[in-house]
């Protein structure tokens, strides 16, 4: 417990009297850190706090990675700066030496400033100094690790950028066909082909998209040979997943091809997911989920993918990655997800990634600023890209098959879009060729009416993004995995299916005794992030109840 001398000892409660102290030190909380041990995370809402005892590091995530800045000694105060300005913490703390710290709620921050004024001086006066400091660190800062070197319309160059983009790693791009003289100082012999620089200092020549990733420090390896839970796929069910199964003690391993967050990921917003009442991105949400299974010590490879699985002798299961690489799980959790349903037009093919795009990724909007877009699709997807590319297009044109939004978007969506005077809806309408030289010029649509005779209109396109449902990738699984006639995964009371004659299925649980499934590859599942979420949550449970009848 906090003794009222103890605070009348530190210089932002000196002036206070004997019994004001007293009525604090009753509301204090008396934290003891261990070293290593975190006070505060970046984006947690902060306290007001004083050091007592020891030494605390502040660290600062900057572009993914943790930097070391000042340290606090006894006597400091902190909290003040996110506290008056109303958001959450900007850096992260965390004990250097054994460390004891008062803890108060923000309230006794403003009754200090209020009601005494010397107090209110000496914290106004530190949180002004501070906030200097902030502004000279924010000048120091690099603005990207990632320089991408290539043309606008090279497939290489648009999946890299497509990668960096979704695990939220800014990079400055140069066009080296618009902008020559750009070229950084190692390519002394003019452009040949695209070339990432990693920190000024790294050149990746003929880069793909792992070795782009091993040069940032991204993981792309396990670490060990056997795990409890091996997950495929980190979409919000893999990732809620991980959060779960490592928090409870369990050995996990997520693997994902690309980036965290599947295609809820590259939502530009989303407004109904629970506790966010201003929205939140796709982006944000998949990010703060990676950060939270990583601190509780889930592993998480990307640009790897699960091809194979092979039951063992011993119930565990051999799960064989890309390039042949071999791991052992007691558990397989399948979460891969869907992949977007391929548009079946002439031309379409030719042009993907030269202005033919699945998904709506945030960094192809400076490639469409002032020109004309087409949106493909009536679901939410659909929508919020064709919000988000307002800003930035000219003009959007939504094109549906069917005769209108009502049945396949939120209504809170069409209400945004119907805000937007350059979004237009065009219903009864089809793409059917793609056309252009070196990348997408125009596209010819076709419309027809209840009861009408078909148009057929050919019109001007900068960039066409298809989002028109999307389908179960499930070919590369064991035959004896039951499957409906989509390909989506059987689980539970679903199944047609069961080798064990001693025990029924868990929920989630596959024809494969030890392999589970959740979210959207799972057989009538809702096809929500919240749901995938709850999925994800669930099945740790139902593999918490399998491990407790085996003998591994």
């Amino acid at each position: 417990m906090i003794s009222f001398s103890e605070l009348q000892a530190l210089p932002v409660f000196a002036s206070l009297d004997e019994l004001s102290c007293q009525r604090l030190a009753r509301r204090a909380a008396d934290i003891r850190l261990n070293p290593g041990e975190w006070l505060l995370r970046e984006g947690e809402m902060a306290g007001f706090y004083v050091l007592l005892e020891g030494d605390l590091q502040l660290v600062k995530e900057v572009l993914g990675q943790p930097m070391e800045l000042r340290s606090y000694k006894a006597g400091d105060f902190f909290g003040e700066v996110p506290i008056l300005l109303g958001g959450a913490a900007f850096v992260s703390i965390k004990a250097i030496s054994k460390a004891r710290v008062a803890h108060f709620d923000p309230q006794v921050l403003f009754e200090l400033i209020q009601g005494s004024a010397a107090s209110s001086a000496v914290i106004l006066q530190t949180m002004t100094d501070r906030l200097i400091s902030v502004q000279q660190f924010a000048k120091s800062l690099p603005g990207s690790r990632v320089l991408v070197v290539g043309t606008k319309y090279d497939s290489d160059c648009h999946e890299i950028r497509n990668f960096l983009s979704a695990n939220r790693i800014p990079y400055e791009w140069v066009d080296a066909e618009r902008e020559p003289d750009r070229l950084p100082a190692c390519m002394t012999e003019g452009y040949h082909g695209p070339e990432v620089i990693v920190d000024r200092a790294f050149c990746v020549e003929r880069p793909t998209i792992r070795s782009v990733a091993e040069a940032l420090g991204i993981r792309t390896q396990p670490r060990h040979d056997e795990y409890d839970v091996v997950i495929a796929g980190a979409g919000p069910a893999g990732l809620a997943a991980a959060v779960y199964g490592a928090s409870e003690g369990l050995r996990v391993l997520l693997v994902e091809r690309s980036s965290a967050g599947g295609q809820a990921g590259a939502s530009s917003r989303i407004e109904n997911y629970l506790g966010f009442p201003n929205g939140i991105s796709g982006e944000e949400l998949s990010d703060r989920a990676q950060k939270q299974a990583v601190r509780f010590g889930a592993e998480i490879v990307l640009t790897r993918c699960v091809e194979h699985l092979e039951p063992l002798s011993d119930g565990r299961y051999c799960v064989e990655l890309d390039e042949s690489q071999r791991i052992s799980a007691c558990v397989v959790l399948l979460a891969t997800g869907v992949e977007w349903r391929v548009l079946q037009a002439d031309g379409v093919s030719r042009f993907q990634g030269r202005g033919v795009f699945y998904g709506a990724a945030r960094h192809e909007a400076i490639n469409v600023v002032g020109k004309r877009v087409f949106v493909v699709g009536g679901g939410n997807s659909a929508g919020q890209a064709a919000m988000f590319f307002s800003n930035y297009a000219s003009k959007v044109t939504m094109l549906l098959r069917g005769k209108g939004l009502e049945l396949t978007m939120s209504q809170y969506l069409i209400e945004q879009l119907g805000t937007k005077r350059n979004v237009s809806v065009e219903p009864y309408t089809e793409v059917i060729r793609a056309e252009g030289e070196d990348h997408l010029e125009r596209i010819v649509t076709q419309s027809q009416g209840p009861g009408g005779a078909p148009t057929i209109q050919t019109r001007d396109a900068d960039a066409l993004f298809v989002m028109i449902g999307a389908h179960a990738n499930t070919a590369w699984l064991p035959r004896s995995l039951e499957r409906d006639a989509g390909g989506y995964i059987c689980t539970g009371r679903d199944l047609v299916r069961w080798p064990l004659p001693d025990r029924e299925p868990f929920p989630l649980e596959t024809s494969l005794p030890g392999v589970f499934c959740a979210g959207d590859v799972r057989h009538d599942s809702i096809k929500r992030v919240s749901s995938g979420v709850g999925e994800g949550s669930m099945a740790i449970a139902f593999i918490h109840q399998y491990l407790a009848l085996q003998n591994f």
